[in-house]
């Protein structure tokens, strides 16, 4: 079965004033039809860098400097920019991380979804675009009257539903939802998260939930990976992930989680993530990692198969 989404050798890189940093350093993703994985690290690891790369929405000092983003057959990456923007809600969509600053204060909802169709199928009847508009509230557990209201007068929870039916409009292969649930509480976020599972179900999309939040990942995605520095660490399904993580980073971020079994013992990862202006040689982890060996010092780790998993590490190559 091919994937719906093959993401190769994607690189981006930010030119400063104090030089280049290396944002994204060839990350390679493959996601099938329907499935949801979460995409997880530290602040500054690269994962919001990963989503608007693969929608081309890189803006100076960035660039992207190569890879291939293909979604069903077509390379992203070698698309026009007029064929960009087409793909964009048809191909692929985009659900910000802040829906209160992304919808537009004085157009009503109704006219932002109906701009949104019109770019795409111009040649639609009003009343056909209206229809869709109305469907897709209606599918996010909106009331059709939304069509007709302004943001303002919609709740923090209301205004990211619009979001996810704005990006459900043209029925795209894949989804990136940006930290989706980040400003809203635990009450709302788990209706906009069963809203997201829903949605995607029904249209058999693939998802890429991005986030801190591990518990709800482990409520949401299939299978979960983990990035540092830029690059992905590990790549597991959900289950094997939180149970028996593989890379010695993921086992830090597993590990810091709170549970029952040790009440009010709080574990962290020693030390800070590093500057993408000065990424440490070899692994990028090797000065926080507690299994360290001289290997790690020297020598970049490459992503390799174990059993299913894709770990980048050292323990587990052969003779470690």
């Amino acid at each position: 079965m091919s994937a719906i989404l093959q993401v190769r050798d994607l690189q981006v890189s930010y030119y400063t004033d104090l030089g280049r940093a290396t944002a994204l350093n060839r990350v390679n993703l493959d996601l099938q039809a329907g499935e949801k994985l979460g995409l997880v690290g530290e602040s500054g690891s690269g994962k919001s860098t990963m989503a608007l790369a693969m929608m081309r929405m890189i803006k100076a000092p960035g660039r992207i400097e190569s890879g291939s983003v293909d979604i069903d057959g077509v390379d992203l990456m070698k698309l026009t920019d007029e064929e960009m923007r087409l793909a964009r809600l048809s191909r692929i969509a985009y659900i910000p991380q802040g829906a209160m600053n992304s919808l537009n204060p004085v157009l009503r909802i109704g006219a932002q979804m109906m701009d949104a169709i019109h770019a795409h199928v111009p040649d639609m009847p009003k009343e056909a675009m209206i229809q869709r508009a109305k469907d897709s509230l209606e599918s996010v557990d909106l009331k059709r009257n939304v069509f007709d209201m302004y943001p303002h007068e919609l709740s923090g929870g209301m205004k990211q539903r619009v979001c996810i039916a704005i990006g459900i409009l043209l029925k795209p292969k894949v989804i990136i939802a940006d930290e989706p649930t980040s400003a809203l509480d635990v009450v709302t976020q788990r209706q906009v998260m069963e809203t997201i599972d829903r949605v995607q179900k029904e249209i058999g999309t693939a998802v890429i939930l991005i986030g801190h939040d591990m518990g709800l990942m482990a409520q949401f995605v299939d299978k979960v990976a983990v990035m540092y520095a830029g690059r992905l660490t590990e790549v597991s399904a959900v289950r094997d992930m939180f149970t028996s993580p593989m890379h010695p980073y993921a086992q830090a971020l597993i590990k810091s989680l709170p549970n029952l079994k040790n009440k009010g013992v709080f574990s962290g990862i020693p030390g800070l993530a590093p500057s993408l202006l000065r990424i440490p040689s070899g692994c990028a982890f090797h000065p926080r990692c507690t299994q360290a060996m001289e290997s790690c010092k020297t020598i970049v780790p490459e992503v390799k198969d174990h059993s299913g998993r894709l770990v980048a590490c050292h323990l587990y190559t052969e003779g470690a």
